[in-house]
């Protein structure tokens, strides 16, 4: 998978989990994709979240993976 297809589907992943994210106040932005890890923003609400690593972890990352299984790594950049 080329790195434009790969961005591709982590953009789609992001819009998928992005409603949830949203109806509680927050968001997410894609920062950048190196080495297969994923670094992304949480926003809004997600800053103070006290679930936020939990919501990164089983939510964000679980679908980038679907859409992008060689991922290994979604990390948050505050």
């Amino acid at each position: 998978m080329t790195s434009e297809e790969t961005r591709s589907n982590v953009e789609k992943a992001l819009e998928e989990i992005r409603p949830f994210l949203q109806s509680d106040g927050g968001d997410i932005t894609l920062i950048s994709i190196e080495d297969n890890t994923v670094k992304v923003r949480l926003e809004g609400n997600c800053i103070g979240c006290t679930v936020n690593q939990m919501t990164l972890k089983s939510g964000v990352e679980m679908t980038i993976k679907k859409y992008a299984p060689q991922i290994e790594e979604v990390i948050n950049i505050s």
